[in-house]
């Protein structure tokens, strides 16, 4: 207790520098490969993506962060034995977010789009594990959340199959493809504003004190969706369409429209990423500003403060604009090739699966998602269209990931104890 008490500023200023670092890594890793489909299919340029991030990123964090940040603060090591040590859980998560930090630095270098959800639970795994003890450890929630790395890509990957079989039979493989978008690409636009709203609003805005009838977030969710699927048309009709376009390529003109689609896909996973994944970074900042601050009472339940969440948000953003180049060249064009129209079908599908994921708590990969669902595509068109040399890549940095986060996490949990003892 005394410990806390005399290094308190020490303490929560190292949580906020190495929570910066982790957010920072995650934008440069997470968000350059959930921007990816965007800018590999030519739909944004890397400027656009990086200011739709900037924006959107912070919301979801603000917005819809606060499920998944208890879970990762409190769902994955029993604190109930260290009722005299509470120091332990800081040392703890400030070696998670070190840990965490540094190897997706080294990931990124190496242009690999690994999971950082799978970095900092590793990573308290591990500390836990080892400084408090096996037991410590809640294995059940864990295997929840391995459970999560598996369903995750298969259920995105299944989403985008059926979201990209549905354009195909609806529009591409028709006598007037350009025709056919025109006519249902504002419905795709309409279920993006929806499915974001309704999750948001269900899950998401609760811990800001906002708590609605499902009939009332039905409603609202159905009025932002046809504003989103009105604004998308008006921005569609002012496209300009050129018979010459579609000689060098059939589709060319089909695929403006399907650009126009994968702005606001992006916006969507940019929201749903910032507010399932920065809880990877601010849980454990979050953990030791709550014990550091209260003299080492571990709290049940603590609100996330809004300044926390939004270190979150600024820390993903600076990471894609200064380092999110690599990540993004592997996802958005190495594993498959896409195109607005197939690269709309995995972002949506992924950006699902994360709203729904971190709506119920459950911190999944991000990464793990998109990649099924970019999978889950390039399978719509065939095997042939998928990369499998690069796959077999990124499937095994994630295999690595795990080991490497909960090392590195108990080489720094025994450095902080020895510095602060």
């Amino acid at each position: 207790m005394e410990i806390l008490i005399a290094n308190q500023t020490i303490l929560i200023g190292m949580a906020v520098i190495f929570g910066l670092f982790m957010a920072w890594g995650i934008g440069a890793n997470d968000v350059a490969n959930a921007m990816g489909t965007s800018v590999g299919s030519g739909a944004l340029t890397f400027q656009q993506a990086v200011i739709i991030a900037a924006i959107f990123e912070c919301a979801g964090a603000v917005l819809a962060g606060g499920e998944v940040t208890a879970t990762i603060r409190k769902g994955i090591i029993d604190v109930s034995s260290l009722g005299t040590t509470p120091e332990l859980l800081v040392y703890g998560m400030l070696a998670s977010l070190l840990a965490a930090g540094i190897w997706l630095l080294v990931a990124t270098r190496m242009g690999w789009p690994v999971s950082t959800t799978h970095s900092i639970v590793g990573a308290i795994v591990g500390f836990g594990a080892v400084g408090i003890g096996m037991e410590a450890v809640q294995w059940g929630k864990v295997g929840t959340i391995a459970m999560s790395w598996v369903t995750s890509p298969l259920m995105a990957g299944a989403i985008a199959f059926a979201l990209f079989r549905s354009i195909q039979k609806l529009i591409i493989d028709t006598e007037d493809p350009l025709g056919q978008a025109k006519k249902y690409v504002p419905y795709y636009i309409f279920m993006v504003g929806f499915i974001i709203a309704m999750v948001t609003m269900l899950k998401g805005l609760k811990h800001v004190g906002v708590d609605l009838p499902f009939e009332q977030n039905l409603l609202f969710a159905t009025v932002i969706g046809v504003l989103v699927a009105f604004i998308g048309t008006v921005m569609i009709k002012r496209l300009k369409f050129t018979a010459k376009a579609d000689k060098k390529f059939h589709y060319a003109n089909m695929e403006k429209i399907f650009g126009v689609l994968m702005i606001f896909t992006a916006i969507a996973m940019a929201f749903a990423h910032g507010s399932n994944d920065v809880a990877n970074a601010i849980g454990p900042v979050a953990a030791v500003y709550g014990i550091v601050s209260s003299a080492g009472e571990i709290a049940s339940k603590v609100a996330t403060p809004i300044w926390i969440l939004v270190l979150g948000g600024v820390g993903i953003v600076l990471g894609l604009a200064t380092y999110g180049h690599k990540v993004i060249a592997t996802v958005g064009s190495g594993i498959s090739e896409l195109t607005p129209s197939r690269g709309f079908a995995a972002t949506l599908a992924a950006a699902t699966t994360v709203v729904v994921a971190s709506g119920t708590g459950l911190p999944i990969s991000t990464t793990h998602t998109l990649v099924g669902a970019v999978i889950g595509v390039g399978l719509a068109r065939g095997i042939g269209a998928l990369n499998i040399g690069v796959i077999q890549t990124i499937f095994l940095s994630w295999v690595v990931t795990l080991p490497a986060g909960a090392t590195l996490s108990i080489l720094f949990f025994f450095f902080f104890k020895g510095a602060f003892s």
